[in-house]
């Protein structure tokens, strides 16, 4: 899955405007907000995704970024001021990297979500072979009451993603990017990948004109109030997706509460 391209002109309408915010349709950086997001490789390539830091020991992402082993790279969107004094405040680091900032995860630290019949979710869990720091910001799952954010109400989104799968042919953003999208109703099309269930108890849908999921973007949080209540899993490769497609936490809240606590 992968990041969100944003539409040039909206950019220069807004700087025209002096409206530019951090959070609006159009190639915005996240700056200080998102800190909690990570970045996920796998280890013999091919695919980029996104993913959240939940606290010092997990990662959550979309299942299709994973199920094979994983680089994880914890802090790149990290403000640089308050990487300075992490990195003052810890002695075991090396060449300028705070201990634990990228880890392999092999599979068999990869708890994926599977339905009562056994259907697989496009939803994973990921735990840490090493504790990460406290100090790094995380995000917060949603209390015991939770419910899925109404029809009509902005989350925000966010992610690294390209273009294109194609690398060569096409640059990765050099900072993460933020937007505001809408939730909307879902189509039937409006699914994760075949291979993975997925029906109203589960998805969500989201859409704002100019805002698009690229390679890189799946698997990356879905803010609402500050709280994480969705994952994203639109997949593209060549192209992007204009409707952002997202996993429901609130239907996997005791999952990751238990998973966490038993492993």
């Amino acid at each position: 899955m992968k990041t969100f391209c944003f539409v040039l002109f909206s950019v220069l309408a807004g700087a025209a405007s002096g409206t530019i915010e951090k959070r609006i349709v159009g190639s915005q950086t996240c700056g200080k907000n998102r800190q909690y997001h990570v970045e996920i490789e796998t280890v013999q390539g091919g695919k980029t995704c996104g993913g959240a830091l939940l606290n010092t020991r997990w990662v959550i992402t979309a299942s299709h970024c994973a199920e094979q082993a994983v680089t994880v790279k914890i802090g790149l969107n990290v403000d640089k001021s308050f990487l300075k004094s992490l990195l003052s405040s810890f002695k075991s680091f090396f060449k300028g990297k705070p201990k634990g900032s990228e880890q392999v995860i092999k599979v068999d630290k990869q708890f994926s979500f599977k339905g009562e019949e056994g259907e697989a979710h496009d939803i994973v869990l990921l735990r840490l072979n090493e504790d990460a720091s406290p100090k790094l910001p995380q995000i917060k799952l949603p209390s015991s009451e939770c419910t899925r954010p109404q029809l009509n109400q902005q989350v925000e989104i966010g992610g690294w993603g390209a273009k294109k799968a194609d690398l060569k042919k096409t640059k990765k953003p050099t900072s993460l990017k933020c937007a505001s999208v809408e939730m909307i109703a879902c189509d039937e099309k409006d699914k994760p990948d075949s291979k993975y269930h997925g029906d109203e108890s589960n998805v969500m849908c989201a859409f704002k004109p100019g805002v698009e999921a690229c390679f890189g973007d799946g698997g990356s949080a879905v803010e609402y109030n500050n709280i994480l209540h969705g994952i994203v899993v639109n997949n593209p490769v060549d192209t992007c997706d204009g409707r952002i497609v997202m996993l429901d936490i609130c239907h996997y809240k005791d999952w990751i509460v238990k998973t966490m606590q038993d492993n």
